[in-house]
């Protein structure tokens, strides 16, 4: 849609100087890719406010504004940037949505109920996308500002819709209506979820039934008798496709055969008899699946090929999912919905897994919030179903549930404030043979109990000095053009100097990118606050939906890589998803040969599932002034590669191959953005060149040995006393990245302005080190690295390369980070 036509509907009358087509509707600060394709929407909300990340926008390139708000620091901006003033950037936002779906006469199938939504929209998307081009609701995009953000995906060549609406508050639905205009409706079910906020059940269905005011069809269990009652009451002007035991549902359900694996499903229709199977035997499953079955038989389709598409439905992330636990347990990961009637689902398949596998049976689970009953009767009905369930075990996590803890008397129960304060607890050790659901709020965050990390007191840590963090990077920013983009390299925990407080400050100090080795890292950032685009550099295909839920964009370096994203992004009905580019110009380990860029040029074209968002190549040699002849070799394939690729698409692809050493031996070729790595932690390409020492390692004197002449000291008895010695004993050991070569003499240590050489051999968590004649006692301190002792010397030391010694340092080394 063009910015001029996006004014007018919002009644801007102000000069657009640079008029454009606005691809992105941007409401989240960290999703911005495509600054001049996006229009940034600055929500206010209870939680935060859009307008303290103009600033931070403008700087990353974007021009282009929708607030409710006029702040002093925008006059900077006005001479080159859009400011649309509006009343509510949440209604603009519905407003811009509701016209571009104006546009379109196609089928648009709307989704709303308590329960299920997404999996039937997925299900729906598995069942049909042989057939159309189907854009739907990415993930669980089904609030006031996922809707609308939902919709805008629709283009053109679209020939099916599928969206989910979810609200809260009454009043809420007629906007969603507007913005879907569904012609196909499906009433999942009704719960308690949001029950608070709504006088009655009767009202929150009458609220939801206002999604389908103009829809010609409404699918729904008639089984419900509240949903059937009040949609029969109601004055929607829609043919009813019920389904259900009634004899009058449009598809009337006979009977349900569960095997071990699947679940049998005869219906009837106009006289006519079904067998259907679906590869699921859970109760929710059931419901999900008779939707869908309903509106294929409405759409036509015959018996066979429904049984056909059943057989390959898939499970939904985050709705009931199974994962294997250790310690031979199985872990139910439904951390979606928290209402009672979710919670007697989740407990139903918990019960199945349990049996199937002979299992016990444990729950951890949150406090329900928004649920709509006072909490005594809540938690007496969360009491009754875990008890008629027969759950060997709860763990309760939250304020409410443990003030009610007698209700669970009968049972083993356990509470915790938080999942942090579970998590600290022993008992995340002590599962055995358990199927255990997890049941929360996702405010409790509980994917953090799957990935506990075991926290160890240490002596041994490793100081790291933000100030000198921002020096390094400000040396290298002045070897760079203004408009020049930084992407800072924070893999491998941050060169070992940990990852989370590091990407705070490039992201406070405006580093326009950050870039890890693999998924997990990249969602570690997120978790943290981390807002700023994230680079992940070997994604990998089993941890594809965590780059999808984090925002994370992939390094894309081969065919076999390419078509396997493509395919998970067009699962989740993603349009445009930003990938990353990697040619492979001469260092032959990944990216696509030259040779191979047309035939890339073609697959891209062909699929709308990913936009590139930049090109690069790495540099084998830039450090080493031998290699230069190869370096320039390298930036000219570069050039001519990077080159057919931006000339094939119309949006601007940014090219980079510089890494620290080629910002400073290279800066000729910095193109669009550099990646700045180990430059960040002090270390130079250029011998004259003194950056800021970031990270020390530093221990302390354990205790202190008198060791007579011709004793010896470790394993082996390497460390062999020619005289009377004092031995010093450090809680350093090659555990904490303190290499094994470093032992019988070739290693030192500096303490009390002395060097002190390693003596025997290296322990695990321990290295001797000769103090023999100095004035030292125990406690202490010690610097294994740092500033008088540089990483660069122990490195060659062991003939390798700073990078090994910094990001050897294991993660049991506790970090802790200052500014001077």
């Amino acid at each position: 849609m063009l910015l001029s036509k996006i004014t007018k509907i919002l009644g801007f009358s102000g000069d657009i100087r640079d008029d454009r087509e606005i691809g992105w509707l941007l409401t989240d600060s960290r999703s911005l890719t495509f600054p001049a394709e996006s229009l940034f929407f600055a929500l206010v909300t209870s939680r935060n406010n859009g307008h303290q990340y103009v600033q931070e926008l403008y700087n990353q390139g974007l021009r282009a504004f929708v607030v409710s708000e006029v702040r002093p620091e925008f006059e900077t901006m006005h001479d080159d940037a859009l400011f649309i003033l509006v009343d509510n950037a949440l209604v603009a936002l519905q407003q811009i949505a509701a016209v571009h779906r104006q546009d379109f006469t196609l089928p648009v199938i709307g989704i709303t109920g308590s329960n299920g939504k997404t999996i039937v929209k997925e299900w729906l998307f598995q069942l049909l996308h042989e057939d159309c081009k189907i854009v739907r609701s990415p993930r669980s995009y089904n609030s006031q500002i996922g809707v609308p953000l939902s919709v805008w995906q629709l283009k053109p060549d679209t020939q099916l819709g599928i969206f989910e609406a979810g609200i809260s508050l009454p009043g809420e639905m007629a906007n969603l209506e507007q913005i879907i205009h569904p012609s196909i409706g499906i009433f999942t079910n009704i719960g308690d979820a949001h029950q608070e906020n709504f006088i009655s059940q009767r009202q929150k269905i009458v609220e939801k039934l206002k999604l389908f005011t103009s829809a010609e069809i409404l699918i729904y269990n008639a089984d419900n008798p509240h949903v059937n009652a009040e949609i029969k009451q109601s004055a929607l002007q829609t043919e009813l496709l019920s389904w259900g035991h009634q004899p009058d549902c449009y598809v009337q359900l006979e009977k349900i055969k569960k095997s071990a694996t699947q679940t049998e499903l005869l219906v009837s229709r106009q006289n006519v008899d079904f067998t259907f199977y679906i590869p699921f035997t859970d109760d929710a499953s059931v419901e999900n699946a008779l939707h869908c079955i309903t509106y294929m038989l409405y759409k036509g389709y015959d018996m066979a090929e429904i049984n056909k598409r059943l057989s390959h439905l898939e499970s939904v992330a985050m709705r009931l999912e199974v994962k294997q636990g250790v310690q031979d347990c199985l872990v139910i990961n439904d951390s979606y919905n928290s209402d009672l009637n979710a919670l007697n689902i989740a407990l139903n398949f918990l019960t199945q897994q349990a049996v199937s596998k002979n299992l016990s049976k444990t729950i951890v689970l949150s406090d329900i919030l928004q649920s709509g009953f006072q909490p005594e009767v809540l938690y007496g009905k969360v009491a009754e179903l875990i008890l008629a369930k027969n759950i060997h075990k709860l763990i309760g996590i939250g304020k409410e549930i443990g003030k009610h803890a007698v209700a669970f008397s009968a049972i083993e129960s356990h509470f915790f404030l938080s999942t942090e304060e579970f998590l600290r607890d022993p008992l995340i050790s002590a599962f055995r043979q358990e199927a255990i659901l997890l049941k929360g709020s996702r405010k409790y965050g509980f994917e953090q109990i799957s990935h506990k990390l075991e926290l160890i007191a240490h002596e041994t840590v490793m100081e790291v000095n933000l100030n000198s963090l921002v020096d390094n990077l400000n040396y290298f920013r002045s070897k760079l053009h203004r408009e020049t983009k930084v992407v800072s390299m924070v893999k491998a925990f941050a060169y070992g100097s940990g990852s989370i407080e590091i990407a705070k400050t490039l992201q406070h100090h405006r580093a326009d990118y950050l870039a890890v080795a693999v998924a997990d890292e990249g969602a570690e950032l997120r978790r943290s606050g981390i807002r700023i685009p994230i680079m992940v550099m070997n994604p990998e295909k089993s941890a594809f939906d965590v780059l999808f839920e984090n925002n994370l964009e992939p390094e894309i370096y081969s065919f076999n890589l390419l078509k396997e994203f493509v395919e998970a992004a067009g699962k989740l009905a993603l349009t445009d998803y930003p990938i990353h580019i990697k040619i492979d110009t001469g260092m032959h380990r990944l990216g696509f040969d030259p040779a191979e860029i047309d035939d890339l040029i073609l697959l891209l074209k062909r699929n709308n599932q990913v936009k590139i968002r930049s090109v690069f190549s790495h540099l084998a040699g830039a450090d080493d002034p031998r290699l230069d002849d190869f370096t320039h070799q390298q930036v000219s394939v570069f050039k001519v590669c990077a080159d057919k690729l931006t000339e094939a698409f119309s949006h601007r692809i940014l090219k980079h191959i510089l890494n620290s050493a080629g910002i400073e031996r290279f800066p000729e070729y910095q193109f669009d953005m550099v990646r700045l790595g180990i430059g960040h932690y002090g270390i130079s390409a250029l011998p004259q060149v003194q950056l800021k020492q970031v990270c020390v390692l530093k221990t302390i004197i354990l205790q202190l040995k008198q060791v007579k002449a011709g004793e010896t000291v470790g394993y082996s008895r390497n460390g062999v006393a020619t005289e009377d010695k004092v031995i010093a004993m450090l809680p350093i050991g090659y555990a904490d990245g303190f290499n094994r070569k470093l032992g019988n003499g070739v290693g030192e240590v500096f303490v009390k302005g002395k060097r002190a050489k390693v003596f025997g051999n290296v322990s695990m968590d321990l290295i001797a080190v000769d103090v023999t004649g100095m004035e030292v006692q125990e406690g202490d301190s010690v610097e294994i690295f740092g500033d008088q002792i540089k990483i660069a010397e122990v490195a060659g030391k062991l003939n390798t390369i700073p990078y090994e010694i910094l990001t050897g340092v294991s993660r049991r080394v506790k970090r802790i980070y200052f500014s001077e």
